[in-house]
């Protein structure tokens, strides 16, 4: 027994050289190890591997990577349809807006033409330029132009040149000063 004890060998990482081996067990034939590819070639899951055919390792997905795959997908798809939904009615609500707004503006138009109504002079001047009336006292005419129609005060009247326009454009008190001159001048022609 004391030859058993001096052969003996620590098994393992860890483990004393305090055991003894019962000498009824046979003794382990030692292999020399392999290292773990080629025990894994050896094995039969190795053997197995090595029949299927090579396939690209890019192109290879396992399950958990198809659910997540299918999972996004199915994300995208209902938020897609929530950010069609969105853009439409931010849209409405920016043209509803508008029309707000269009409306908000006539609105105030109109009620500042009601104001103006309020006026008597508004409404005397409406009266002239709409209807032809005159005040009591007062003497109308109007302007039959070539074509037997009532010329408005916006008609323009043919053969005004840009001179006389210009002149019907200028301030009152220039046009007062001109004919002043004009009446100091002597008159061309003897009478």
């Amino acid at each position: 027994m004391r030859e058993n004890r001096l052969n003996r060998q620590p098994s393992g990482r860890g483990r004393s050289s305090k055991r003894t081996r019962s000498p009824e067990a046979p003794a382990k034939k030692t292999t020399p190890r392999l290292n773990p590819a080629a025990a894994v070639r050896n094995s039969a899951i190795g053997r197995a591997a090595a029949k299927m055919p090579k396939t690209n390792a890019r192109l290879v997905f396992t399950r958990r990577a198809l659910i997540l795959f299918g999972v996004l997908i199915v994300l995208a798809a209902s938020f897609a349809g929530s950010l069609r939904v969105w853009v439409v009615q931010s849209q409405d609500l920016a043209a509803a807006q508008a029309q707000i707004e269009q409306r908000t503006a006539r609105v105030a138009e109109l009620e500042n033409e009601l104001a103006r109504w309020e006026d008597p002079a508004y409404v005397r001047a409406q009266a002239r330029n709409r209807l032809g009336w005159v005040m009591p006292g007062e003497i109308g005419y109007r302007v039959i132009g070539a074509d037997g129609q009532v010329m408005s005060g916006t008609t323009e009247i043919e053969g005004v040149g840009e001179a006389q326009t210009s002149d019907l454009a200028s301030r009152w008190w220039d046009k007062l000063a001109v004919s002043m001159r004009q009446a100091d001048e002597p008159d061309p022609l003897p009478r």
